[in-house]
């Protein structure tokens, strides 16, 4: 890989065919979760794409069958307990969405087993995005105690409708890639083993399209999503003003001890 991707450690990067770009998420042994260094550089990586002359188009995985299980335990406490890890994160996870809504390549994500959390964010503002028939797709924000702002606030109802988009983001309920691709969540279900096979299929075809004309059409498209932008802010700034209450504590504590949360609490609003 050239020197225009030397500097990440998270990601990985692979060029299987002339104008496609592979970005591996890489965290082997932790279902590719993603430490303070791997969600800046999914933050990052979208600008460097964008001027990247090498690449047309983008596919964004994880490595060894798997997607990403989102951001780790340490970062969240470390979100929980310092203003400073606090903002960059919640800085970092605003040009995540927006990095991938202007990049001007499009990126098609390849969805295996599970998506949480900044991958799953990366995912869902994709162009497209193929999953596995039994994967599970799970924004578990009100379940670890804070609001849904990782973007499922600007790009589900779009997908899947206000009705589904509350069902899901107020119940942390898991959607399979079945599912998923049945209330228009994400664009293509393939079987559990040729998840890549099929997006690699599809950068193929886009590789060999018009390059202007499907950024053009990117463009034009991503417009829906930057009317969304004020609410997506908006979410992103509740979410980071809950990792100063009580309920993420036990959120993380019942993520720690691996059971259901108990949160009998008052709320103030």
């Amino acid at each position: 890989m050239t020197d225009h991707y030397a500097r990440y450690k998270a990601l990985k990067f692979n060029r299987p065919d002339k104008g496609i770009l592979e970005v591996i998420m890489s965290n082997p042994g932790s279902l590719n979760s993603l430490d303070h260094a791997g969600h800046k550089e999914l933050s990052d990586v979208w600008r460097d794409i964008d001027t990247d002359k090498e690449t047309s188009v983008v596919l964004l995985r994880g490595e060894g069958g798997v997607f990403s299980a989102g951001g780790d335990l340490k970062l969240v406490e470390d979100m929980k307990n310092n203003w400073e890890d606090r903002a960059r994160t919640w800085k970092e996870a605003a040009d995540l969405v927006y990095n991938v809504i202007n990049c001007t390549k499009p990126v098609v994500s390849a969805i295996e087993r599970v998506a949480v959390g900044a991958g799953l964010a990366a995912a869902m503002v994709s162009d497209i995005t193929v999953a596995g028939r039994s994967a599970k797709i799970i924004d578990g924000h009100t379940r670890l105690g804070v609001a849904a702002g990782d973007g499922s606030a600007i790009i589900w109802p779009l997908l899947c409708g206000m009705a589904k988009a509350k069902y899901y983001l107020l119940l942390c309920e898991t959607v399979t890639g079945e599912d998923a691709e049945k209330m228009g969540l994400i664009s293509v279900c393939a079987d559990d083993d040729k998840v890549v096979e099929k997006a690699m299929e599809i950068c193929r075809k886009l590789a060999k399209g018009a390059p202007t004309a499907i950024k053009f059409t990117k463009y034009a498209l991503n417009n829906w999503l930057r009317l969304a932008g004020p609410t997506f802010d908006a979410s992103l700034a509740v979410e980071m003003l809950g990792f100063t209450g009580p309920e993420v504590e036990e959120g993380l504590n019942a993520l720690r001890e691996k059971r259901e949360p108990n949160f009998d609490m008052e709320s103030p609003f």
